[in-house]
């Protein structure tokens, strides 16, 4: 269960979920246009053309509107030139004087309109329709692929009872415990995260809503890898992007927690400076960040950098942050 809970942390809900419900109910949409309501004329049977035709041109003979006329027929498509042919040929009870002016009328309008001699055909829009449904599976399809694909890399060996990254991950932040700072004479924050990045956890991007008691959103936090160094699997972290969104706010806070050697190194420095204020991380520094209505400080809980034939210091093997909401006072 823990081990689900952690996952379903780390998967990127807001916007997969957004997409798929946007494909769902574009393709339910298209679906329902098979129901042709509000249909046009275009779609009865060539004997129903036929009649419609008579009553508009009945019409045509009541209420002489050009516009009207010719509405009537285009709503006809492609069957209009012969449900008028026949009419033309048995008039019926339709007088062939307004008949004629009725042809004379659309022949008229149409000619000066250039490409306008019929309507489009209405096989061509049923063959939109099954084009946008016929992508909208194939991008649906994508997502779940692609989803699969997450999950595959996430899970690792799992299957073979090995613990994952993420796994130790979130043992290790079940098992932290959190500052109380109602005892440090503070009041308690709106939200209080234990986050934990591992090594292996190539795809670490954890992010939490902030939501007043009442259930308002006031904005988003986060964590995730900002840059790794040297080549191969797992990434060397070196360095971590801690950022504040505030819905009261047009600009969202960050500031990139750093190694030792990141730190110091002139060109990692100046990849990270257009990301928000560089801190060198250390054993339970702490670093606030600031919006217009909001605070985040964040405790750096644990620190373990990795060994290997890297620079001392460059990378983390374990990293735990306490990341702690509070409105901006004043």
């Amino acid at each position: 269960m823990d081990f689900i809970v952690a996952l379903l942390k780390k998967l990127p809900w807001v916007p997969t979920l957004t997409l798929v419900v946007g494909l769902v109910g574009g393709l339910l949409i298209g679906w329902q246009t098979k129901e042709f309501k509000d249909a046009t004329p275009s779609y009865l049977r060539a004997d129903l053309q036929e009649d419609y035709l008579r009553m508009a041109i009945d019409s045509f003979r009541l209420n002489s509107d050009p516009n009207l006329a010719v509405q009537r027929w285009r709503n006809l498509g492609p069957g209009a030139q012969q449900a008028y042919a026949n009419i033309q040929a048995n008039p019926g009870k339709a007088d062939p004087n307004v008949v004629n002016a009725y042809g004379e009328l659309i022949t008229s309008v149409l000619s000066t309109e250039a490409g306008s001699e019929e309507t489009p055909s209405t096989g061509t829009s049923s063959l939109s329709r099954t084009a946008i449904i016929g992508v909208g599976i194939i991008l649906l399809l994508g997502v779940v692929a692609a989803g699969g694909l997450y999950l595959f890399r996430l899970l690792g060996k799992r299957g073979s009872g090995e613990v994952t990254a993420v796994m130790h991950a979130s043992e290790i932040s079940r098992n932290t415990e959190k500052t109380n700072f109602e005892e440090l004479g503070l009041a308690p924050p709106i939200t209080q995260t234990m986050t934990t990045y591992v090594l292996g956890d190539d795809l670490y991007d954890e992010s939490f809503s902030i939501d007043t008691q009442a259930g308002e959103f006031m904005g988003e936090y986060g964590v995730g890898v900002s840059e790794a160094i040297g080549v191969g699997d797992p990434k060397k972290v070196t360095a971590l992007e801690i950022w504040l969104f505030d819905k009261n706010d047009i600009k969202t806070a960050t500031k990139v927690l750093m190694s030792q050697h990141a730190f110091n190194d002139p060109e990692i420095r100046g990849r990270l400076e257009r990301k928000g204020e560089l801190v060198v991380v250390e054993q339970q520094a702490q670093v606030l960040l600031e919006t217009a209505t909001l605070q985040l400080l964040a405790t750096v809980v644990d620190l373990e950098y990795g060994k290997g034939p890297l620079p001392a210091n460059s990378y983390f093997e374990r990293i735990t942050l306490e990341l702690a909401i509070w409105p901006r006072q004043g």
